[in-house]
């Protein structure tokens, strides 16, 4: 008995050291220029200081949380932490890309390192005047992106030497749709790069052949009003919901930027390919929740959508100043925990970390382009399993 309980509080300190908690700020000032969630409550961010020789580099990182296509879904997420700081956690784990020690985090530990919450369903890029009094749902994402840089410049960012804006999920996807429009905002002599973390999502048919991602992203589109915050060269071109893809926008990014993707997204496999009103009989269900459950015949669906994947990417890597670690793994987001940014035991591609492949295509130490051999060939992966 004594035994496991000091292996217990051995395991607890290790956690400790691993991630340590960050507390909320709201960015009240934020409510007169109506950047608000989707209740009308105040934005909020957590952020950790920069200090020595960090103390002019930021860090922006985004949350993600998927979006919400419309009325009935945004206002199920408008009393939720997704929809309302006021259902937020005071206080934020930060560990993997936002430690502070340089053991767990050595090429950023030192920056100023922000966590902005997610709470507008549209990946930060709502715009839309109008408030109905009947739902009181406030569509302003991209208000709350301008309001939180802005009040960033004002707090020191305005000397960054170094910035990169960054985000997982539906905020790294925030990183491609706003990663110009960062740059634009900061002084010219500041290096800019952006990051994105399992971001990547692609327009691809479900498992019985319907459209439903697409359809789904029109109407986030529509309903937030985000068109005007995407690239004028992509909506020319094709219709705004398209240029929600960031196969469709990717080409049209000036700013150097990095993908983080699982070839295997476990986002995607569930909600893209195997959604469920594509699996009614839930055939896909065990697959979805743990890779090692597939059948042949899922592996061979999930290898194609593999091959999709990489077909979307075609182009991305024609440029040194474009950076991608897309690993075979079934996980999603895999920056900002310490077991897949920088452990002993940390997912490698080309016997390479995340962190470090960030950190050398950062600074220019060395450029990163990888993709990884086909599940299950790479034995360094975290795969996730689902509940």
């Amino acid at each position: 008995m004594m035994r496991v309980c000091i292996i217990l509080v051995g395991l607890l300190s290790l956690l400790s050291i691993e991630a340590y908690d960050v507390g909320l700020t709201f960015l009240d000032s934020a409510v007169a220029q109506g950047a608000v969630c989707l209740d009308g409550s105040a934005p909020a961010y957590h952020m950790d200081k920069g200090f020595g020789a960090g103390i002019d580099n930021w860090l922006v990182f985004f949350e993600g949380g998927g979006w919400c296509n419309n009325v009935t879904n945004c206002l199920a997420r408008r009393d939720t932490r997704l929809g309302s700081s006021k259902q937020m956690l005071t206080t934020e784990t930060f560990s993997g890309m936002f430690h502070n020690k340089p053991k767990y985090n050595p090429d950023f530990y030192d920056w100023n390192r922000i966590k902005v919450r997610y709470c507008d369903g549209a990946s930060f890029t709502g715009d839309v005047e109008e408030v109905d009094p009947k739902t009181n749902l406030h569509f302003r994402g991209a208000r709350i992106f301008r309001a939180v840089i802005e009040d960033l410049l004002a707090k020191g960012m305005k000397n960054a030497k170094n910035a990169m804006l960054a985000g997982c999920s539906a905020g790294g996807l925030t990183s491609i749709l706003q990663c110009d429009n960062f740059r634009s905002l900061l002084p010219s002599t500041t290096k800019v790069k952006c990051l994105s973390d399992a971001g990547f999502f692609i327009n691809a048919k479900t498992v019985i052949g319907t459209s439903h991602i697409e359809g789904f992203y029109a109407d986030v589109v529509q309903t937030h009003g985000s068109a005007k915050v995407l690239s004028p060269a992509c909506t020319s071109k094709m219709s705004p919901g398209l240029c929600f893809f960031p196969q469709n926008m990717i080409q049209y990014i000036e700013t150097p930027i990095f993908l983080i993707n699982a070839a295997y997204d476990s986002w995607q496999v569930k909600n893209i390919l195997a959604p469920g009103v594509a699996d009614r009989k839930g055939t896909w269900r065990e697959c979805k929740l743990d890779i090692t459950k597939c059948s042949s015949d899922q592996l061979n669906i999930l290898q194609g959508y593999r091959q999709e994947f990489l077909k979307a990417l075609t182009g991305f890597d024609n440029s040194p100043s474009r950076g991608m670690f897309i690993n075979s793994c079934y996980s999603h987001c895999q920056t900002g925990i310490q077991e897949t940014w920088l452990r002993d035991d940390s997912p490698l591609l080309g016997n390479t970390t995340i962190a470090k492949a960030v950190g050398d295509w950062y600074y220019e130490r060395a450029t990163f382009q990888k993709i990884d051999c086909p599940y299950p060939c790479d034995k360094t992966c975290h795969n996730r399993v689902f509940e």
